[in-house]
């Protein structure tokens, strides 16, 4: 009797030990805010020299879910022997990430989650061919102030480097992608989307963050 008393007196105290534990857990006030810059795309647009681009991120936590808004600006210069092609664009997306180490201390992130984009976007096509009879003809087919939206699921990291330095990456697999505003240009190359030839891509930040703290948290 005595054992199983001890045995009922530790299940006892492991559960309210949980249960205080959760009950800090599961505080959905905001700790912090994080604001970051995608190195990535910097890193892309002096690589490659027809693009052109950044964006910034930045999160909100409320207990394990963290309400993110990313914005940025687009552009690219395509050429071919007959074509020219520009765009250039704003976009911003809006979602929810869940924290799977919702455990962690130092609120360390491995997530998963959803974005809804959206943007407005302008682009040219130059195009010229060269007829025997009357020469070099040129069209111009322009898109102005067109609107494009689209869905994406993430996932990703987010560490704690140093006190309110962080760093981390986002996965994105970019689907559903709808535009409108468009003439007898088809859009080819969506800001903030990418590509137009697939119905789904990739995409993929790489970000240096800092934390700004709001309150203290347990």
């Amino acid at each position: 009797m005595k054992f199983t008393a001890n045995i009922l007196l530790v299940l006892l105290s492991v559960n309210l030990l949980a249960q205080k534990a959760d009950t800090v857990v599961r505080d959905f006030r905001p700790s912090g805010i994080r604001i970051g810059y995608d190195v990535f795309g910097s890193a892309w647009s002096a690589l490659d020299k027809t693009y052109f681009g950044f964006e910034m991120s930045a999160d909100v936590d409320f207990y394990r879910y963290y309400l993110t808004v990313d914005v940025g600006n687009w552009k690219r210069d395509l050429t071919s022997d007959a074509d020219l092609y520009t765009n250039n664009g704003k976009y911003m997306r809006m979602g929810v990430d869940v924290n799977f180490l919702k455990r962690d201390p130092e609120r360390n992130m491995f997530f998963i989650g959803a974005r809804y984009g959206w943007g407005i976007f302008s682009e040219t096509l130059v195009r010229s061919t060269d007829d025997p009879v009357w020469g070099i003809n040129t069209e111009t087919f322009t898109n102005t102030d067109s609107r494009s939206s689209w869905f994406e699921v993430t996932t990703g990291l987010r560490v704690k480097m140093y006190k309110f330095f962080w760093m981390g990456y986002t996965i994105r697999y970019k689907f559903g992608l709808n535009t409108s505003g468009t003439g007898e240009l088809v859009p080819y190359d969506v800001p903030g989307f990418g590509s137009t030839f697939k119905s789904s891509t990739w995409g993929f930040n790489y970000l240096l963050l800092f934390r700004i703290p709001v309150r203290k948290a347990h």
